[in-house]
């Protein structure tokens, strides 16, 4: 039995990185428009990762920046790895995904 749901988990990390990602507008990295896609497409892909049996959400770390995602974390297989670039490939707005997750 699970003791959270996938809607407490993405909310938890919604609340976590936003914060974060407000930052790039303020320092002058991106305007308000470009946050707002980026933390769509950032959430997409967290979304994607709680519905996918082979990613486990919490061991991947996703960030945006104008549409480029920085995948980090660890995992236990190659093949996890390649999923999580797979899915972050095809979340509608990402233009590259630079793959940075490390196997254990």
């Amino acid at each position: 039995m699970r003791l959270t749901s996938p809607s407490v988990c993405l909310l938890a990390a919604l609340a976590l990185t936003v914060p974060l990602a407000a930052c790039d507008v303020f320092q002058g990295r991106q305007d308000v428009g470009e946050y707002v896609d980026d933390s769509a497409i950032t959430n997409n892909i967290r979304a994607k990762y709680i519905e996918d049996p082979t990613v486990h959400f919490g061991d991947v770390g996703v960030t945006t920046l104008n549409g480029n995602v920085r995948l980090s974390g660890r995992v236990n297989s190659d093949r996890e790895r390649a999923r999580a670039a797979q899915v972050a490939y095809s979340v509608k707005g990402v233009r590259s995904v630079s793959n940075e997750i490390i196997v254990r």
